[in-house]
C-alpha cells in the first residue's frame, strides 16, 4: 500500500494514530512493512509519521510526540511544563526532552509511563489555552511549571524568552509565583522572577546575565543604546556605563541571520568589528566579547569581566 492517505493526515497534524490508519484500510502488517521500508517512522507506540516529514531537530520531534500523546490521552489533559513551552515557541537551553509532560485535572496521582510524565495538578480556567490547535497550559502557568522542574539558569532562559516574545508580563508571573509559594520545588521562583528581563533577547544573553549574577558581578544594563549626534547607531548586549565597559555575546546565529542572500559571513563579521570600533571611538569604553565556549567556563569568564570592570590588566590565558 502507498502512503498517500497517511500523508494527508500527517501533514495536517504531524502524525497519525494506528486506529486512524486502520480506519483508512491499513493493518498492522502493512504499517510494519512501511516502517521497514523507511517510508514511515514510528513516533511512539501507536503513532506514526511520514519519514520525510520527520524533523531532524530534537525539539521538533518532541512536539510531534507530544501531540501524539494527546491523541490518546484522557479528555481534559493538556501539554504542560517543557512540552507546553515548546508549543508556545519558547527558546530553551539544555532541557531534557526525553519525556512528554502533561497535566490532567481529574485528581488522579501523577505518574511516569512510556516516556510520558503525567502531572497531577489543579488547572484554573485561565491556566489552559489552545496553541496550534493543541491544548496547552497558558504562558504564566507554563512558566510556573518550568520553575518546579528546572534550576535558576535553565528556567531563566525559558522565561526570558517568554517575556521577550510578550507571551506574558513580569508582573503577572510575579503574582503567580508569590501565590504559589507553597508549591513543591518553587523556593527559587522569586529569584528567577527577580532576574528575569524581557530585554534579554537570546539564550546566550540570558546565560551571560546569569553568569554575572551567580559570580557576584554587578548586573549590567541590557540593550544599552548608543547615539551619534542624536541618532541611534547601536544597542549593546550589555553595558556598565559607570565602568565604561560593554559586553557583546558572539553567538554564530547573531551573524548568520544578517548574511544577505549570496553574501559571506566574513563581511558581516567585519561590519560588526567596524561597529565595535565606532562605539569605542564615540564612548571611550572598552569591549569584552564572549562566546558559547566562554559560557562553558563561567569562573574564568567571570574573572575576565571582573578584571575589566576593575580596570586591571587581564592575565594571559
Amino acid at each position: 500500500m502507498t502512503t498517500d492517505l497517511l500523508r494527508r493526515r500527517c501533514i495536517s497534524q504531524g502524525y497519525i494514530l494506528r486506529r486512524e490508519a486502520v480506519a483508512m484500510g491499513y493493518d498492522d502488517k502493512s504499517l510494519t512493512r512501511l516502517v521497514r521500508a523507511k517510508q514511515l517512522v514510528r513516533v511512539r507506540y501507536g503513532a506514526y509519521t511520514i519519514a520525510e516529514l520527520w524533523p531532524d531537530s530534537v525539539s521538533d520531534r518532541h512536539q510531534i510526540r507530544a501531540r501524539a500523546v494527546l491523541g490518546t490521552a484522557k479528555p481534559g489533559t493538556v501539554l504542560s511544563h517543557t512540552s507546553a513551552a515548546l508549543e508556545h515557541g519558547v527558546s530553551t537551553w539544555d532541557v531534557p526532552l526525553s519525556e512528554i509532560h502533561t497535566t490532567r485535572p481529574d485528581g488522579h496521582a501523577g505518574r511516569r509511563l512510556s516516556g510520558v510524565h503525567q502531572h497531577q495538578g489543579i488547572l484554573l480556567p485561565t491556566d489552559t489555552v489552545v496553541v496550534n490547535d493543541v491544548p496547552v497550559t497558558a504562558p504564566v502557568r507554563t512558566a510556573l511549571d518550568l520553575i518546579t522542574i528546572l534550576d535558576v539558569e535553565h528556567a531563566l532562559v525559558a522565561i526570558n524568552s517568554m517575556l521577550h516574545a510578550e507571551l506574558m508580563t513580569k508582573d503577572a508571573l510575579r503574582v503567580r509565583v508569590e501565590t504559589a509559594d507553597q508549591w513543591p520545588h518553587t523556593l527559587h521562583g522569586r529569584v528567577v522572577v527577580g532576574l528575569s528581563d524581557p530585554r534579554l533577547e537570546s539564550v546566550g544573553e540570558s546565560r551571560t546575565f546569569y553568569l554575572c549574577w551567580s559570580n557576584g558581578i554587578p548586573l549590567p544594563t541590557p540593550q544599552h543604546p548608543i547615539f551619534d549626534n542624536g541618532r541611534l547607531i547601536a544597542r549593546l548586549d550589555f553595558a556598565w556605563p559607570e565602568h565604561k565597559v560593554f559586553l557583546e555575546f558572539d553567538g554564530r546565529v547573531k551573524y548568520v541571520k544578517f548574511v544577505p542572500d549570496g553574501g559571506d559571513i566574513t563581511d558581516v563579521v567585519l561590519a560588526e568589528k567596524r561597529r565595535e570600533e565606532r562605539i569605542c571611538e564615540l564612548t571611550g569604553w572598552r569591549c569584552i566579547r564572549i562566546t558559547w565556549a566562554d559560557l562553558a567556563q563561567p569562573g574564568r569568564t567571570a574573572q575576565r569581566i571582573r578584571q575589566l570592570l576593575e580596570n586591571r590588566p587581564q592575565s594571559a590565558a
